[in-house]
């Protein structure tokens, strides 16, 4: 064995202890995160170790991005039982902006005419025990775009672009359309820009917190493909050194809301109020 494959196999059992996969997925792994644009690393904190992991890393002493989630499905869920996620946020400063994802995605099978726009990506979202390949279309909005919608001064249809409403219309019923969709939230969530010792690159806290109080924790980070088994890897140790358990159950953050919102059918749905505005 070359220097280069050592050290190659020795950073690959290093990020194993991010991804915890059996040796046939983790390779099957390796080979997807070639076949994208970018490779998103993500821990859910188990709500014990929320304290801990704030206190840990900071995130109490750095200055937050504020956010409105809301996620957009039919009155039963078609559209994740589809594989469909749609999602629009209200930023306070910033843009708002709405995304339609598809997940889980082959790579080689998205339209070419997707993978040439410049607000497609498709991404590999790995995460201690599982990983899913997915697609996104964004779209960035005005600065009030989304409250517009949510009070019903706007439409739920103005807040995606024309590319974003066809590739959502090829997954939603018969004769159905966007201002028709159930609007699940608030969910309240601050973005945390974090740089940990040991680490070389940005990482992210998300602290969403739900109508009934209950809330999230997620520790995210981005990479290339090339970079990504490195980064697992470090990722890993940086977890480690802050007292992080990484063998407990996980979930993407769209699955926790769903099942929230599922669990608690009458728990706002989103809170849309005066009359709905015509099309």
């Amino acid at each position: 064995m070359t220097a280069a494959a050592a050290d190659g196999s020795s950073v690959l059992r290093a990020a194993q202890k991010f991804w915890q996969l059996p040796d046939d997925d983790l390779h099957a792994l390796v080979k997807l995160t070639r076949q994208v644009d970018r490779v998103e690393l993500k821990f859910l904190v188990p709500s014990s170790a929320h304290r801990r992991a704030i206190e840990m890393f900071g995130i109490s002493g750095t200055r937050a991005r504020r956010q409105r989630v809301y996620y957009l499905d039919t009155p039963d869920r078609l559209l994740h039982r589809r594989g469909v996620v749609v999602r629009v946020r209200s930023t306070s400063g910033r843009p708002d902006d709405s995304v339609v994802k598809l997940r889980p995605v082959v790579p080689a099978k998205v339209a070419p005419r997707l993978r040439r726009s410049k607000q497609f990506v498709v991404e590999v979202d790995a995460m201690p025990g599982a990983y899913v390949c997915s697609a996104a279309l964004r779209t960035r909005l005005g600065p009030d775009d989304v409250r517009r919608a949510m009070t019903r001064r706007g439409s739920l249809h103005d807040l995606f672009s024309k590319q974003q409403a066809r590739l959502l219309a090829a997954h939603l019923p018969e004769a159905g359309h966007i201002d028709e969709l159930t609007v699940l939230g608030p969910i309240e969530a601050s973005r945390h820009r974090l740089r940990p010792e040991g680490f070389d690159r940005l990482l992210q806290a998300e602290r969403w917190t739900f109508p009934d109080g209950s809330r999230l924790l997620e520790l995210s980070t981005r990479a290339t493909p090339q970079a990504a088994t490195r980064t697992a890897a470090r990722l890993s140790a940086v977890l480690r050194r802050h007292g992080l358990d990484l063998t407990g159950p996980q979930q993407t953050k769209t699955r926790t809301t769903l099942d929230f919102f599922s669990a608690a059918p009458g728990a706002h749905r989103a809170g849309r109020t005066g009359p709905r505005p015509t099309r």
